[in-house]
């Protein structure tokens, strides 16, 4: 049986969600106040409803404790964002998202249940800055405070050379889970895997290891 999945807030982020969802196959109720917004979704999510999501009543009828994950992203109005995810933990739904505005919103979300909370726009401004400092970072992310998942371009400094040549792990503490090479995706590649100029490298380690490791092996090639 196919998980199912309710988004509630069809703007920017909840609408990508939504989108996404719908286009793996999943089942997906798309919820909004707004008329226009949740017509713009009706072949997009399974079910696209007018419902005002503060309403308990209103969460009763849609059978929301019913689905599998609930992804809660309402816009500006924090108090509407609060007061949904309230009644979905009252509820007993089994994992709930929430898309914070701030820090004291995240810290309320989690105080009342919320089961995760994300920062879309301030993930997405760390992601670019990486890429912004280093031309060789092509995507970045944050796992805790102090590790994070990257992926590096290969340049001149490691092209020719083997996994076991570099010796990342003993030389930085960094682990490469995977090489795309063109539209290949080699996991967990050997050590006598040659790297060549252009390869991505998706490596995983603390911070400061991941750091020290781009500057001498990943610095950019002028």
């Amino acid at each position: 049986m196919k998980k199912q999945y309710a988004v509630i807030g069809l703007g920017r982020f909840g609408g990508s969600v939504c989108e996404s969802l719908s286009k793996q196959g999943l089942e997906v109720l798309a919820i909004d106040t707004s008329e226009e917004k949740v017509s713009n979704f009706m072949n997009i999510a399974t079910h696209a409803v007018i419902a005002d999501s503060t309403d308990e009543n209103t969460l009763r009828s849609l059978g929301i404790r019913n689905f599998d994950h609930v992804i809660v992203a309402i816009g500006d109005n924090i108090q509407s964002s609060i007061l949904t995810t309230l009644l979905l933990v009252e509820a007993g739904v089994k994992q709930i998202t929430v898309k914070a505005q701030n820090d004291y919103h995240e810290k309320v979300l989690n105080k009342i249940g919320a089961h995760r909370v994300v920062h879309p726009e301030r993930d997405m401004g760390v992601r670019i800055a990486h890429n912004i400092v280093s031309k060789n970072v092509l995507d970045y992310l944050e796992l805790s405070d102090k590790h994070s998942i990257v992926e590096l371009m290969a340049g001149e400094a490691v092209s020719g050379k083997t996994l076991i040549e570099l010796n990342i792990r003993a030389k930085y503490g960094c682990n490469i889970m995977a090489i795309k090479q063109g539209d290949d995706i080699n996991v967990s590649p050997s050590a006598q895997e040659v790297i060549n100029k252009g390869d991505i490298l998706i490596v995983i380690g603390a911070d400061t290891d991941i750091q020290r490791m781009e500057k001498v092996l990943f610095h950019d090639d002028d």
